[in-house]
């Protein structure tokens, strides 16, 4: 049903007016009393052996909403009922700023992708953390993915950090730091080691301080673009500070062998789904190669099924994430996922997924 919505009417509107539209019926579902638990009822998962224990955290199920969707923490109770063991917000700035100038967001369908070039466009950390200060009693573990002002030099980027991190870590139950995203100018150049190192130290002590009660879990999220020496490195540094975990793979500035028409192909910015899964894999097996066990791996890219879950998890990841894979989808995506890995792990020999992880 849902595919021939999207067909007929979703792929005829923007994609951007569609991702608003949908966190605008979230934020309805979300304020409704009664709604989200009846929806939690219905749709989160409940089969005990698809549970992880990681971070000091209690995941449901490893499946988890990655950053970019709900970049302003609106919706993240309602997303956490439609099926997501986790949902991170943001990319979070220290500073509000609109992102870059519409249209900014593209659907490859051909391909099951998105390219899109949003800027980092939010609030700020402040109304973030706001929002996440008035939080409920709800059951979604909540990330909170961190970037840099888009205006802030380079020079100046760990203050920016620090300032988010001050706001938002008392209120994480996890924390990253992106520095992949190829939207922003001069990210990217972050995750050199050189500039890596210090940039982690000052947001790990800005989050001790802030949260001096719990030791909020510090992550940082790389992109699939860098070269496999890089990773590597990257690796061998958040072992080094004593990181709790790495995201892999954010989206890339890759363009190889796809089918949409090549006006769509050519737009600039970060290419999401499909076209990335196997990079997101390799990253991933070389992550696990590097670190064994010392750090929790987050794998996202290309997530499509449960078979894609099952097999980031069997090559080493303890949570896996997905976004586009919702997008084409539809709602009840990540409920569908769940269940069917659930019939995945019962045909198999281990009785738990944290077994099934190599």
């Amino acid at each position: 049903m849902y595919r021939l919505l999207f067909a007929l009417v979703i792929s005829r509107i923007p994609a951007e007016t569609v991702h608003h539209l949908t966190l605008r019926a979230l934020r309805a579902v979300q304020a409704v009393p009664g709604a989200a638990p009846l929806l939690r009822r219905l749709f989160a998962p409940r089969d005990p052996a698809l549970a992880v224990r990681a971070l000091g955290l209690d995941f449901p199920s490893p499946l988890g909403l990655a950053a970019g969707f709900d970049k302003d923490a609106v919706a993240y109770e309602a997303l956490g009922a439609f099926g997501f063991g986790h949902v991170e917000i943001g990319t979070v700035t220290g500073r509000p700023q609109p992102g870059n100038p519409r249209p900014r967001l593209f659907r490859l369908a051909p391909d099951r992708a998105v390219i899109n070039r949003m800027g980092f466009n939010n609030a700020g950390s402040e109304a973030a953390a706001h929002r996440l200060r008035t939080r409920g009693p709800g059951r979604t573990v909540i990330g909170v993915n961190i970037g840099k002002t888009k205006i802030v030099p380079e020079a100046e980027a760990a203050a920016d950090y620090v300032a988010s991190t001050g706001r938002l870590a008392p209120y994480a139950d996890y924390l990253v730091v992106n520095v992949s995203s190829p939207n922003t100018p001069g990210l990217r150049n972050l995750q050199a080691v050189e500039h890596l190192r210090p940039l982690l130290t000052a947001v790990r002590e800005a989050a001790d301080r802030s949260s001096p009660a719990r030791r909020v879990p510090l992550l940082v999220k790389i992109a699939p673009d860098l070269a496999d020496d890089d990773i590597d490195a990257v690796a061998d540094l958040a072992v080094d500070l004593g990181l709790d975990g790495i995201i892999a793979t954010n989206t890339t500035i890759a363009r190889d062998a796809l089918l949409s028409p090549p006006a769509l192909v050519k737009e600039t910015g970060g290419l999401s789904g499909a076209p990335l899964k196997d990079r997101s894999l390799d990253v991933l097996r070389r992550l696990r190669a590097r670190t064994g066990d010392r750090l929790v791996l987050i794998s996202v890219g290309g997530v499509e099924s449960a078979d894609d879950v099952w097999e980031r998890v069997r090559a080493g990841a303890t949570l896996v994430q997905a976004y586009t894979g919702m997008i084409y989808g539809g709602p009840f995506w990540a409920h569908r996922v769940n269940r069917a890995l659930s019939r995945r792990l019962r045909e198999s020999a281990f009785r738990t997924l944290p077994e099934a992880r190599r």
